[in-house]
Parts: C-alpha cells; sequence; structure tokens
C-alpha cells in the first residue's frame, strides 16, 4: 500500500501507476446480495444449475458488481495520512466490460492516477482502473473513474 501525506501529496503523484490490490474472490453469496440490491436476477448470475450449463460455465458477477468494486480496491491501494474533509465519487468518464467474472474467480485492481486538476471545489482525481482476473489475459473491466477531493 502506498501512503501520500495528504491530497495534495497524491496530486503529486499524477501519471503514476499506484500498485495493485490485494487479490479477491467473488462469490455466489456476493453476486446474489448484489442482485437482491439491484433487482438484476438475471440467470446468468443466480441460477447455479442453469448457469453451469450456460455459455459460461457458472455464473457470473454483474458488470455494475465488479465496477462497484473499484472504491474498495482504491483504499486497498493508497491511503492518505491526512483525510481529506469529504471524497465523493464524481462520475465516469469511460468503462468497458471486456471478460466475465465467474464465480470464484479471484480478481484485482491495477490503479493509475492518470489526472489530478485543481478546482474551485477541490481537486479532481481521475483513476484508470483495470480489473484483472487471476490466470486469464485481458482484463474483466477497464474504467475512467472521477472523484472530487475536498481537502
Amino acid at each position: 500500500m502506498r501512503e501520500f501525506a495528504d491530497i495534495h501529496a497524491l496530486a503529486a503523484a499524477q501519471g503514476s501507476h499506484l500498485g495493485h490490490s490485494p487479490w479477491h474472490t467473488v462469490t455466489q453469496d456476493q453476486i446474489s446480495t448484489f442482485a437482491d440490491a439491484t433487482g438484476d436476477h438475471q440467470w446468468i448470475h443466480v441460477d447455479v444449475e442453469r448457469a453451469a450449463a450456460g455459455p459460461f460455465g457458472s455464473t457470473i458477477a454483474h458488470g455494475f458488481l465488479t465496477l462497484s468494486l473499484l472504491p474498495m480496491f482504491a483504499w486497498q491501494i493508497y491511503r492518505l495520512q491526512k483525510s481529506p474533509a469529504m471524497a465523493i465519487n464524481y462520475g465516469l468518464n469511460k468503462v468497458r466490460f471486456l471478460q466475465p467474472v465467474r464465480v470464484g474467480s479471484r480478481i484485482r485492481d491495477s490503479l493509475e492516477l492518470a489526472e489530478a486538476k485543481e478546482t474551485p471545489k477541490g481537486i479532481l482525481l481521475t483513476m484508470r482502473h483495470e480489473v484483472e482476473i487471476d490466470g486469464e489475459d485481458r482484463p474483466a473491466l477497464v474504467a475512467e473513474a472521477l472523484s472530487l477531493v475536498v481537502p
């Protein structure tokens, strides 16, 4: 885990790779809980028996479940010694789901601070995420996520 004194020290790392998160195993319980939270109970996510005979050979995580793990991964990769007053999700520039995440897969995030821009409201961070699947050549997800951090 990389440590930065504060948001300004992190912003100074613009353009650098911040690191990788630990591996996270995606479980059926996690997938089913996400299905309950979102109302997306498509059989490829929640019907273990039917999905075993389906195109992926098992249930798969929702793409949006994988996307929702980005904040958790980011805080496993770096931390600020001095917490900001507030940090909020500001949006997404690009998101692509490149490959399904099968139940039981181990995934991790590779994180780059693409840009840190001073704004009147705070520092706008553009983070490039690439969620890797253990043992696979192609990532599950690539995304540019924006966070507004108020020092």
